[in-house]
């Protein structure tokens, strides 16, 4: 996982990254993208291919890099860990939980008009009696 951190720490290797998320590049392509020299991008795709972020493949003259994201997904999860469920998503779970409760009373106080054979306010409030 180091090895992975340390290579997207680079904001050109992110970039490169991104590039390479829809399609795959040639060397000469990922280079045409930045203002810095061909052998800078070289480094820099030698350091992500290092860390399993991009593969290669050799297609004539031209290497072509394409994305690898499984090195990321180790990443991906100690992040997950580290920053836990937000508030929101505390109250959002807690929220869903009383919809479903409130679906469920509703749905038993349904069930026992039907089986009282009860329909309309009169019979509601007779359950509600009966039941508190």
């Amino acid at each position: 996982m180091d090895e992975v951190v340390g290579a997207i720490a680079d904001a050109v290797r992110r970039e490169i990254l991104v590039m390479l998320r829809g399609e795959a590049l040639s060397a000469g392509e990922i280079a045409g993208r930045f203002e810095i020299s061909r052998p800078a991008v070289s480094r820099h795709l030698r350091v992500l291919r290092g860390a399993g972020l991009v593969r290669d493949v050799v297609e004539g003259r031209r290497r072509v890099y394409t994305l690898e994201t499984g090195p990321l997904e180790e990443v991906a999860g100690w992040l997950g860990r580290l920053m836990g469920p937000s508030g929101w998503q505390h109250r959002l779970d807690a929220l869903e939980t009383e919809v479903y409760r409130t679906r469920r009373e509703r749905q038993s106080a349904a069930g026992r008009e039907r089986a009282a054979g009860l329909e309309g306010d009169a019979g509601r409030e007779r359950i509600d009696r009966e039941t508190a």
